[in-house]
Parts: C-alpha cells; structure tokens; sequence
C-alpha cells in the first residue's frame, strides 16, 4: 500500500445494488463530445461503421491531447461529421443540437489528467463543471431522448485492500480537483434527471491500455517514453495500482449502455486486470525491447517525486453492466502487445503539436485550442 493518502471514512458505502433491468432503446443522430480523444475516438468509430443508419456528430475543441488522426478510420463515412467547438459556448450547443436534429448524447469531452489538475483547477472547473451544464441546458431545451455522462472511477476515492469494490450506489469522495469537477459534473447530469426530461446514464470507466491512447495516460506515456529513448517515470515508489482495459471494450461499453441500459442509472466500467505502476513499466519495458535482463529493464525506470496526492487504488464493480450483456474482449497480455507495436510503428508526426509537453513526468498543460469551425461533414 502506497505511503501517501488516508484511509476514508468507514461510512462510504451505503446503498446496495438492486436488481438489473435492462433496456431498449434505438437512436438516430448522435453527438459525442470529445469524440477526437482516445476513448471516444473509438465509440465514436464503433458507432459510424457498427450502424451505418445513425448519423455520428463529433464535437471537440481540439484540445493538446486530441487528434483528427484518431478519426482517420471514418472521415470519408457518409453517417460521420465531425464539428470543432467549444462545450462552453450555449449558442453553439443549441445550434449544433438543433441543425443536426441530435436526438442522443455521449458526453466524453472533458479535461483529463490529475496532475494538470493541481496547478489548472480552475480550467477544470470551467471545462467540466461549467461545460458539462452548458451542455445539459441545451439538452433540455433540445428535448434529447437519451443524455449518456461520461464520469470517471476516480469520484468514489481510493479504495484500500480490505475494502470491497465500489458499486454504482456509494457516495462520491473524490480526492484530486480533476476528480472533483467530474464528481461535481454528475451531480449536475443528476439534478437534471430529476425535472424533465429524464433522460440520463452515466458509466464510470476503466483506464484503458489502446493503440490510439492519450499521451497523458500512463501505459501510453510510459510507451512513448521508452520509443523516443527516455526512461519510464514512476511516481513515488510506484505500488499504487489499477485496473486496465483496453479501449474497444470500454467502446462497446458505450454501445450496451446506450442501446440497452435505463434511463436514471449509473453503470461502472471495469475488469480484473490489477497491476501496480512498477509492474506495468516492467512489463512495459520488456515488451518494448524483448529479451533484456532484469538489471536492463531496472535501469530503464526511474522513480520521481509523487503527485500531491496520489490514490493507493481504483476497485469498482461493473456487474450491473455485464448484466446487460457486456463484457471484456481483450486481456492485458494482448492489449498490452497491441499497444506497444501501434506506438513502436505510428510515425513521430502522427502527433499533435504540444503533446510532447505530456511526457514530462509532471506535466503542464499547454494552452487552450481555438473555438470553432465545421472541419467535416456530409
């Protein structure tokens, strides 16, 4: 167990799960905000080629660790348009949302990293509070039949070794200001389901292992690292763990919530694939350069000063989601391969200016992105 953090207050758990309904529901044009970043990169690819008859709407900022490559695979689909905009602008959601006649939401767009949280929380708050309600104002307005909240598994706080996993009905103790404006962001989606409509789901997901990963996550940082000639960077000493999964079963995640979950219910995104920091940039180095002696792989990790504030571990419980029909495709071992030869293989000016400053063992965000233009659409 990591040294740093306290253990939280015993009471945290307090309402068991019920039993599972599962629904049915079938949308026509879909807006996924943030759909340029990782993971909705590949909900927003899933949708436009798995149902050719629902138009898919992407709207991004294009922020420093969003790409027009990670949307390469369906630029040229005629179901696909693709919109740079900015959450927090009201007329451009109520614009959006009513010339394109969206009838279904995936909120993903959202600031990220924790540690650009500790020195930007304000931009956090403006982001993904701020945004977030801009957003659910215009679905209300727009009288959206389905609003999908994308949170994080970093608003139930840490859980310890003897603590079971989290389920979707405890409470919220987020311990870092990125994790707070997410957990602050559901409260908002929440309010809002409660006065009409009410429409709204909201999975936490996993961290994800994938080829067309954000720089910020660690699996993808550490890669990167390793393929530009740097060492891996431990925060601390490197024991605090988490649970992997790879993105396209998080994107089919969105799929089974959004065609079979309930309006009003949280679903929580997760796997049993538990591996410490120092265990994955083991793994990670030996997988990179094949063969090497423990000594080599020792010399390619350097431990640095932790984060403020650093979780011992993230331990959720996704069986009311695999009660829908969901589960996950692709184990660590083969997640782990495949990112590792998109990376070793993805030439150096796939990237986006500015998300070299990511790599940094603590980071600082770069400077915003511009507001808004079209850049596709059909």
């Amino acid at each position: 167990m990591s040294a740093n953090g306290n253990k939280p207050h015993p009471g945290g758990h307090v309402r068991p799960a019920s039993k599972v309904d599962v629904g049915n529901y079938t949308p026509t044009n879909i807006l996924v905000t943030g759909g340029a970043g990782f993971i909705a990169s590949h909900v927003v690819i899933g949708l436009v080629e798995k149902y050719p008859q629902y138009k898919v709407v992407c709207l991004d900022k294009m922020d420093y660790c969003s790409s027009l490559h990670n949307l390469d695979q369906v630029k040229d689909k005629p179901n696909f348009r693709m919109v740079k905009g900015n959450l927090l602008s009201a007329d451009l959601m109520n614009y959006v949302l009513e010339t394109e006649q969206i009838d279904t939401i995936i909120h993903a767009a959202a600031q990220t990293h924790v540690d650009n949280s500790f020195g930007n929380s304000f931009a956090f708050t403006e982001n993904n509070v701020l945004g977030t309600h801009v957003l659910v104002e215009a679905a209300k307005k727009a009288g959206i039949r389905r609003f999908i909240h994308v949170s994080t598994d970093e608003v139930y706080g840490s859980s310890y070794s003897e603590e079971p996993s989290r389920k979707e009905g405890d409470v919220l103790e987020p311990t870092n200001p990125y994790a707070a404006t997410k957990a602050a962001a559901e409260n908002i989606a929440r309010s809002y389901w409660r006065t009409p409509p009410r429409r709204r789901a909201s999975p936490p997901p996993r961290t994800s292992a994938n080829p067309a990963h954000s720089v910020p996550q660690v699996i993808p940082k550490f890669v990167r690292r390793l393929v530009n000639g740097l060492p891996v960077c431990i925060h601390g000493d490197g024991s605090n763990s988490r649970h992997f999964i790879f993105v396209t079963d998080v994107a089919n995640a969105f799929d089974t919530i959004m065609h079979k979950g309930v309006d009003g219910e949280v679903y929580n995104i997760g796997c049993d694939d538990e591996f410490t920091n120092l265990e994955v940039a083991k793994k990670l180095v030996q997988a990179v350069t094949p063969g090497i002696s423990d000594e080599e792989v020792a010399a390619q990790i350097t431990h640095v000063e932790d984060r403020a504030f650093n979780d011992v571990r993230y331990y959720i419980d996704s069986s009311k989601l695999q009660a829908l029909g969901w589960k996950c495709q692709v184990s660590f071992e083969e997640g782990l391969k495949r990112c590792v030869d998109w990376y070793k293989a993805v030439d150096k000016n796939w990237w986006p200016i500015g998300t070299d400053s990511a790599l940094a063992p603590h980071p600082v965000k770069p400077k915003d992105a511009s507001p808004c233009e079209v850049i596709k659409g059909n």
